[in-house]
């Protein structure tokens, strides 16, 4: 039987975000995915002058029906959350939905770049960090993991002190943690970190970096993390797909006449996903 992801996103109309990049990448990997959105977008927040339909009172309703047919999920996947509102009824979701052959990911978008995201509160962090307790799988970016911790976001982090935070958010609760966009000796490369609580075990994936920024690619990246768990892959080999799917999307955009509001060109990558990766490139960073 086809496994099934309960999604809980937005729905952007134009742009490559939410769920017009989770549903892609999920079904091309075999997965069945059942969408609860949040709110519909005219296109994602990025763009200017976006027009927003708030869907806070639907998903309750939604909820209570999935309910009554007793619908059941092998992962739960939840991204950004646009009220603290928002955040009690994913928590109420995963109380409902969550047994003991399930799990369950959360990618706490709060922020990027240093600061929260226009309209986020401190109380919604507060929020983000009670599903992020409730998850065994949470992706922040190195902005979100500070923010998350109560740290600085814009202060000068090593890679050690990186590791050390991925053994921070684990206490909160989540087996596993996956930092994106983490510091690297080299300035010219970006690091993924990833700490397994089980056993105690740290992991990196070391990507080059390329002068280009898309909208969704912490969603793709999120997405392909939740579908190579999912499939039993360990965590080293499922950042190492993840960021790999990343990259090759990135380039794949980048050498193009691209608007990079409309997101990474994952369409021409989607076929890597279920190919061997060409190698393994995860290292043990804690032994």
């Amino acid at each position: 039987m086809m496994k099934k992801i309960a999604a809980i996103h937005d729905l952007s109309g134009y742009g490559r975000a939410s769920l017009t990049v989770v549903i892609p990448i999920l079904s091309h990997m075999g997965y069945q995915v059942c969408p609860l959105p949040t709110a519909v977008l005219s296109a994602h927040s990025e763009y200017p002058g976006f027009r927003s339909q708030d869907l806070t009172d639907f998903m309750g309703e939604a909820i209570d029906h999935w309910k009554a047919l007793g619908l059941q999920f092998d992962a739960i996947y939840s991204g950004y959350l646009a009220s603290g509102r928002q955040m009690e009824i994913v928590e109420e979701f995963f109380r409902e939905f969550k047994n003991e052959g399930n799990f369950i990911v959360v990618d706490p978008v709060v922020g990027d770049h240093g600061k929260l995201y226009p309209g986020m509160t401190d109380g919604m962090v507060a929020g983000m960090r009670r599903l992020c307790a409730c998850a065994k799988i949470i992706t922040p970016n190195l902005t979100e993991a500070a923010f998350l911790l109560g740290r600085d976001p814009r202060g000068p982090i090593s890679p050690a002190e990186a590791v050390r935070w991925c053994e921070a958010l684990s206490a909160l609760g989540p087996e596993h943690v996956i930092i994106t966009s983490a510091p690297h000796e080299h300035a010219r490369n970006v690091a993924t970190l990833a700490y397994n609580r089980t056993d105690g075990r740290a992991w990196r994936v070391v990507s080059d970096h390329v002068p280009a920024s898309y909208p969704g690619t912490g969603d793709a990246f999120a997405s392909v993390i939740t579908g190579c768990m999912l499939n039993g892959e360990s965590l080293p080999e499922a950042i190492d797909r993840a960021v790999h799917f990343i990259n090759m999307g990135i380039k794949a955009t980048f050498g193009h006449p691209h608007q990079p509001l409309n997101g990474m060109n994952q369409e021409r990558v989607l076929h890597y996903l279920n190919a061997p990766l060409p190698y393994y490139s995860y290292e043990l960073i804690n032994e």
